[in-house]
């Protein structure tokens, strides 16, 4: 497991400088880079950082706007490190619940006593691994990689977060009963990974995974899995309904 972060930072100087402080960590790994809040919203939603870098010089109320639209499309923020050569955004960025504020020219010591307090507070999950054997061969996946499962008749698809889809000849039942407790059936042809859902619709029975590109059915015969979820999910959140 790795600590994935994207920067946001229409300088490239103090880009580079960034990612070569974070190269010296082995946990940490860059998954995107853009230039406005336009690109890094959609940066965001695309690869689901933890840790996003945002210098705040020059436009910083489009990325304090950009925060707060992200609780639009997603159940969990990433953690947000502002980025200036000024205190004049700090109390702004405390509002907006950033992890820390960090200040140009960079500061080795302050970096590295931000990360190490990070990792203490935020210690990252180990995940699991589930096997899926076929006669002599033997094929290991990170579950926090499945995004769902999908039933094709005595076999099963796993469709990957990357996209990709793995088969197992074995029946949706048999992953049902060993999978973490975060993976939920919902209908009789599909599992979710409930850690990336960011919608369910009532009225047209669905659940949206991957910032609602995903849309798989539910089924009233698996309802009560799904009212579960959305308590479980409605616990983690705050809610603007009246």
């Amino acid at each position: 497991m790795e600590y994935t972060y994207a920067i946001i930072d229409s300088d490239a100087t103090s880009n580079l400088q960034l990612q070569h402080f974070l190269e010296e960590y082995g946990d940490f790994e860059c998954t995107g880079m853009a230039k406005s809040s336009t690109q890094g919203i959609d940066i965001i939603l695309k690869h689901m950082p933890k840790i996003v870098f945002i210098n705040l010089n020059g436009n910083a109320g489009s990325y304090f706007q950009m925060v707060s639209e992200l609780h639009q499309y997603v159940q969990h923020l990433p953690i947000f490190i502002g980025i200036s050569n000024s205190k004049l955004h700090a109390y702004q960025a405390i509002k907006s619940n950033f992890f820390d504020y960090w200040l140009l020219p960079y500061n080795e010591f302050d970096i590295r006593k931000s990360l190490l307090r990070l990792r203490k507070q935020i210690p990252l999950q180990t995940s699991q691994t589930i096997c899926l054997k076929s006669y002599k061969d033997f094929r290991y996946i990170d579950t926090d990689e499945i995004l769902y499962l999908k039933a094709d008749n005595n076999a099963t698809d796993f469709i990957m977060k990357d996209g990709n889809t793995v088969s197992a000849f074995k029946t949706l039942k048999t992953f049902e009963d060993n999978l973490p407790k975060n993976f939920i059936r919902v209908h009789q042809s599909y599992i979710l990974n409930s850690k990336y859902i960011s919608r369910i619709n009532y009225g047209k029975s669905i659940c949206a995974l991957n910032n609602e590109n995903v849309e798989l059915p539910f089924s009233k015969s698996y309802l009560d899995n799904v009212d579960s979820l959305k308590k479980k999910l409605g616990k983690k959140t705050f809610s603007t309904l009246n």
